[in-house]
């Protein structure tokens, strides 16, 4: 990834982001370059792991680059940078935590075991198979029903705002959520080898949050 370049004066910057406001792809490749190794330090902090840091670091940039426009010229350019990348962390981890209570939600609280007042490897075992199992059905779903879900149950964004950023009408974002919920359920149920009904998969799917 690139380095930073050396610091730049306001002027500099203030020609940048012009000229990425203007759709300038090389201007906004600078602004990359000067800021890269600032952007992926917050991530760090936050993730711990590089290679994590490195896919943090990029959906960061996209953000920025999504909201160059709504950059007050008279604020520091990198004291904005550096609040942006940490909303963006702090919704990273918000995701992550959701997406672990979708899995729990998502398995038969009847299909398992007591609990245990010894965790062990087994837990953690179960754990990682939950999180495999809802990782392999929402990748057997249509593009644009994933997509719908995953803002909705997994980003938790409103209907309106899933319609603003996908361009359509509400009713077609509330369809597609429920359409996926169905598929989600039923792909659950692929997965784990067990007979598909209408019924049953009405039920996991009041689970993963269906309206």
């Amino acid at each position: 990834m690139p380095a930073d370049l050396p610091a730049h004066p306001p002027e500099a910057i203030e020609t940048l982001i012009q000229r990425c406001l203007q759709g300038d792809q090389a201007a906004w490749d600078a602004i990359v370059r000067m800021y890269w190794r600032k952007i992926f330090n917050v991530a760090y902090k936050f993730v711990g792991k590089h290679d994590e840091a490195e896919d943090l670091a990029q959906e960061i940039f996209l953000k920025i680059f999504k909201s160059l426009d709504t950059f007050d010229r008279r604020a520091n350019f990198q004291t904005w940078l550096v609040s942006v990348s940490r909303n963006v962390c702090i919704d990273h981890y918000r995701s992550v935590r959701k997406e672990r209570q979708t899995i729990d939600r998502a398995v038969d609280a009847s299909e398992l075991s007591p609990a245990s007042t010894d965790p062990g490897p087994m837990a953690a075992l179960e754990q990682r198979d939950r999180l495999t199992l809802l990782r392999d059905a929402l990748a057997a779903l249509p593009e644009a029903l994933r997509t719908a879900v995953l803002m909705r149950d997994i980003h938790e964004l409103s209907y309106q705002e899933i319609a603003d950023r996908l361009g359509l009408p509400q009713g077609t974002v509330k369809s597609r959520i429920n359409r996926g919920r169905a598929e989600l359920a039923r792909q659950i149920r692929k997965l784990r080898g067990e007979n598909y009904s209408p019924s049953r998969s009405s039920s996991v799917a009041s689970r993963t949050g269906a309206c």
